[in-house]
């Protein structure tokens, strides 16, 4: 892990800074976390299961897979644009819910020296996050929990359909940082949702954001980003096991919905890219 991320953590059971220990990281309070052999930091805390379930193997795999098609590519430019436009030099930039890191690795090659942390539940996606850029370390942590950041240490949070801890996002973030989050909006995907059956974006989900986000933070710009995505069969495959749906559909039921899709589809693909600062 780089050394600069390594000084932005803190132990997420008494907030002590973390140090190597061997073959894994402890704090001077005597509380030790495993390292993987991969690379990313086991800073999860407690015996109960994290509040949201992380994305399971094959989950990880169609993520992989359909953001190195290069599909969403307009959304990394554009998260990085903006991100880019903040500070010369933001500080660290750590993504909350990073996946696999594909997001955080194109801010990274677009900031020639700044280092960052991908945090994220699923041990499937850290393996690949642990291995996105090298300035970036990985570490897996509850969203709802503490953050095992030191506070203030954040100059850019990214937070991408990811769960959003507005207590603990102000707390990691500097005076002077800013939050990036990115959310569907009504509009996403929206030529796949009758046909196989896919959730539905609620519409309120804009207003819940805002809501998570009232105390601490004070939205300083709001845009939507589109694209309009060609796809084959196996593209809207990896699209949909990508995402929530993976986990609510019946596969021998959403495979034969597949099947009976004309060769290729056009789909909208539409977020809102919001930028909060603290207040």
């Amino acid at each position: 892990m780089p050394a600069p991320v390594l000084a932005a953590l803190a132990c997420p059971h008494c907030g002590a800074g973390l140090a190597p220990a061997g073959d894994a990281l402890g704090c001077a309070g005597g509380h030790a976390f495993d390292v993987a052999r991969q690379g990313y930091a086991s800073l999860l805390t407690g015996q109960r299961r994290p509040a949201a379930p992380g994305d399971d193997a094959t989950m990880v795999h169609d993520r992989e897979e359909f953001l190195e098609a290069g599909h969403f590519a307009p959304l990394a430019r554009r998260i990085t644009e903006v991100v880019a436009g903040l500070a010369p030099d933001p500080g660290m930039v750590a993504d909350v819910g990073a996946g696999t890191g594909y997001y955080l690795r194109h801010v990274l090659d677009a900031l020639p020296g700044v280092h960052g942390l991908a945090l994220d539940t699923s041990v499937y996606a850290l393996r690949r996050a642990s291995r996105a850029h090298p300035r970036a370390g990985a570490a897996s942590c509850d969203a709802w929990r503490v953050l095992p950041l030191r506070t203030g240490a954040v100059g850019v949070l990214l937070n991408v359909f990811a769960p959003r801890n507005g207590p603990e996002f102000r707390r990691v973030l500097a005076d002077s940082g800013a939050l990036v989050v990115v959310a569907p909006t009504g509009r996403h995907l929206a030529e796949l949702r009758e046909p196989l059956g896919l959730i539905r974006v609620a519409p309120d989900k804009e207003d819940r954001v805002a809501r998570r986000l009232a105390t601490g933070f004070a939205v300083e710009g709001r845009e939507e980003v589109t694209a309009s995505l060609r796809l084959d069969r196996a593209g809207v495959r990896t699209i949909v096991g990508m995402g929530p749906s993976a986990r609510h559909a019946d596969p021998a039921v959403l495979r034969r919905r597949i099947s009976a899709l004309a060769e290729t589809v056009e789909v909208t693909a539409s977020w809102t890219l919001s930028v909060y600062r603290p207040t």
